[in-house]
């Protein structure tokens, strides 16, 4: 496990960087975009100089992408899967720029000024298909609502199927992939489909579009998982709990390799699920109206096994 300095420890040696966090949502998007965003205002605290670009489109990538390039910034942070072929194809154009994509790496050979991360998303989505199945009422059918139709989405989709029937072999876990990211009218309508098909736990993989998720399922009387921040003030009677990424912590790590010397260029950095995931219910872990002890007690076991690899399941190529 690697574990460098972030926070505030970044300002006490070495140079100061000019770091720029690049995303394709919003800032306010409550979980994936905004953590990052928050873990760059960290940054910019600590003395660094910071910019950052939201919503960009993806014909516009490649344009963003070099003109902070131009601009001389030490790091260009991609925070997405769309942000790593444009790296790719970028990267030999600025040797001084390091690029990090927070995505897996796209090819065997990259750039050594660019690097990627395996962000254990198949654990924690195997882990979440795992607790949703545990906590299934009805144990009849569980479901995941996913954002874009790209490979990391599709890998974590397998893995939540996997883990909800390893932990409970006759249930029935259900997807649909919505197209969107941005879109809560399209995260509700998912959500309510999958509960009138006798899903009665819901978790999202799909920011904005999985607020309109967790809406729906509460809506319609379904138990949800939140994603990405801790959403539990979403929907309080029916938030069991949420998978929290810190991409705030991973933001602050990757500018501590750039600062020290230790970045991983050309790399995929995989670390344990548990450096950049966490759960969170407000604060405990759980909601325990909604997760009996037997249920959480089981999860624990899963999620201490995921952490050590113990827990073998197809890896599919991305």
């Amino acid at each position: 496990m690697l574990e460098l300095p972030v926070g505030p420890a970044l300002a006490a040696s070495g140079k100061i960087l000019k770091v720029a966090l690049l995303m394709s949502g919003s800032i306010k998007d409550g979980g994936w975009n905004q953590g990052a965003y928050e873990g760059l205002v960290r940054l910019k605290q600590a003395g660094h100089k910071t910019a950052y670009a939201e919503n960009i489109a993806q014909a516009k990538i490649s344009e963003v992408t070099r003109g902070y390039s131009d601009d001389g910034y030490d790091l260009i942070v991609g925070h997405g899967f769309e942000f790593g072929s444009a790296f790719l194809e970028i990267a030999g154009d600025y040797p001084d720029v390091r690029y990090f994509a927070s995505t897996f790496k796209p090819q065997p050979q990259c750039p050594a000024n660019t690097m990627f991360v395996d962000m254990a998303y198949r654990d924690v989505a195997y882990a979440a298909g795992t607790l949703a199945a545990l906590i299934s009422s009805k144990q009849k059918a569980v479901g995941i609502v996913g954002g874009g139709d790209n490979p990391t989405q599709r890998s974590m989709i397998d893995a939540f199927k996997q883990g909800a029937q390893a932990a409970v072999p006759a249930i029935n876990p259900l997807s649909i992939i919505t197209g969107n990211y941005n879109d809560a009218a399209k995260g509700r309508e998912a959500a309510s489909i999958m509960v009138g098909n006798g899903a009665d736990v819901i978790w999202h993989i799909a920011d904005v579009t999985g607020l309109g998720a967790i809406q729906g399922a509460a809506a319609a009387g379904a138990k949800t998982i939140g994603c990405y921040a801790d959403q539990s003030a979403q929907a309080p009677k029916s938030i069991a709990t949420s998978t929290v990424l810190d991409n705030g912590v991973l933001i602050e790590k990757i500018a501590a390799m750039v600062q020290t010397g230790k970045f991983m260029g050309g790399q995929e950095w995989k670390p344990a699920v548990n450096v950049l995931w966490h759960l969170s219910c407000g604060t405990q872990m759980f909601n325990p109206q909604l997760v009996p002890a037997s249920a959480a007690q089981a999860f624990q076991g899963t999620w201490n096994k995921l952490v050590t690899g113990q827990v073998q399941y197809p890896q599919q190529n991305s």
